[in-house]
């Protein structure tokens, strides 16, 4: 009876709102032109994700134009795009290259400095990865 008292509130704050949606926010969050992204160039975007959660929500990922694709007859823009966080512990992941902090555009609140990574790496445990986010060495599974 006691171990139930216990749990059972414990579960309901935990698994409930994934099932009510409360605390999910989706929004698109406006990273610029095209023109903001050369093409075959990595951009580091450092943008917020929730406006109303402020600053606790800003987020960084890698961004690579990979140029046009034909799409059902039709040219599309192509991107590769990285989370900055490692699969392992979740450690941020950082380029392994030279960034341009003197070619770094602010778009709105979004933040975009230009990179040259060799590959990605993690300082946590030493996992390493490549430009299309594949492990290359270390821990992460």
């Amino acid at each position: 009876m006691i171990g139930a008292a216990v749990t059972l509130p414990a579960l309901g704050f935990a698994v409930l709102p994934s099932f009510s949606g409360e605390g999910v926010e989706s929004s698109d969050v406006d990273l610029g032109p095209i023109s903001n992204f050369p093409e075959g160039t990595f951009v580091i975007a450092t943008f917020t994700a929730s406006k109303r959660q402020g600053d606790v929500s800003r987020r960084t990922a890698y961004i690579r134009n990979n140029g046009v694709v034909k799409v059902d007859d039709t040219d599309q823009p192509s991107f590769t795009i990285i989370y900055s966080r490692c699969v392992h512990l979740g450690c941020p992941v950082q380029p392994n290259g030279p960034e341009f902090t003197d070619k770094a555009v602010t778009y709105k609140d979004v933040s975009l400095t230009p990179v040259q990574p060799a590959g990605f790496g993690c300082p946590c445990h030493g996992g390493a990865y490549d430009t299309e986010g594949n492990r290359t060495a270390g821990p992460p599974v």
